[in-house]
């Protein structure tokens, strides 16, 4: 399923030597359409992946995992004037899905850990105030939400590794049909996780979702049928997954890691 059909910068509206239009990809951007239910942005750091992203997100309304208004929030400033001045053509709008930014995900686990420790707080502090029926009724409904938490997020999303929060967290907060942006999902997985994404990935573009990835990683982008952007050079260009940079250097590393090495 494609909801977000294509973007299209407006001309005459936006002051070109002011970032991010002074990011070269951006100065060139026209239009970009969205063919297929899963998109990767490619390419290294700083060429402006996580900047359009950040723009689709704020442009589109996303939900944002860390919860903070786009309009507001400091590092989403740039991203929501560059969303100003594109128009969104949709196929049909959604607002279930979410936008996620990996160093977003760890303020996230640590709030939810510690809500679930404030309700345990709540419930004690209910059983010294509080007596009889009332006590059952104020204490059952805060153990109620705890433990509705941890059957979705686990007991305690701190003390696992970066990598099975990642994946606890999509288990839990994938839901389709949706729109979802997600920007360098694979910083903290190995490879084995990586594989466990796109296992559900799959299944999630099977039940109508869309993706708009932005990623270093050669196992995602591998995903069957996706459409690849490259942002390496200006303007933005559509590439077939052998052609992206990244992945042929990672390709000539494997075959002679010692060759590299050796000129380092």
């Amino acid at each position: 399923m494609i909801y977000l059909r294509s973007i299209v910068r407006e001309n005459g509206t936006a002051d070109e030597d002011v970032y991010p239009y002074t990011v070269p990809v951006i100065a060139a951007l026209e239009r970009l359409d969205f063919v297929s239910p899963v998109t990767f942005f490619a390419g290294e750091n700083g060429t402006g992946k996580s900047t359009l992203l950040e723009a689709i997100a704020s442009g589109a309304n996303s939900i944002s995992v860390r919860g903070d208004d786009r309009q507001t929030e400091e590092t989403l400033r740039h991203a929501s004037l560059l969303a100003g001045n594109m128009r969104f053509q949709w196929v049909r709008r959604t607002r279930r899905g979410f936008f996620l930014r990996a160093e977003d995900f760890f303020d996230y686990t640590k709030r939810m850990s510690g809500l679930v420790g404030e309700m345990s707080d709540f419930a004690a502090d209910f059983e010294r105030r509080l007596d009889g029926y009332s006590l059952d009724l104020a204490r059952g409904a805060v153990l109620g939400q705890q433990q509705a938490l941890v059957e979705r997020y686990g007991e305690d999303l701190n003390t696992r590794s970066h990598g099975e929060s990642f994946l606890q967290f999509f288990a839990a907060r994938f839901v389709s049909p949706g729109l979802y942006l997600l920007d360098e999902p694979d910083t903290a997985l190995s490879p084995q996780s990586v594989l466990a994404l796109l296992a559900m990935l799959k299944s999630m573009v099977a039940d109508g979702s869309q993706f708009i990835i932005a990623t270093h990683s050669a196992m995602l982008m591998a995903f069957p049928g996706a459409t690849i952007y490259s942002f390496d050079s200006a303007p933005i260009r559509q590439v077939e997954y052998q052609d992206v940079e990244q992945i042929g250097l990672m390709r000539l590393f494997l075959q002679d890691p010692e060759a590299f090495l050796r000129r380092l």
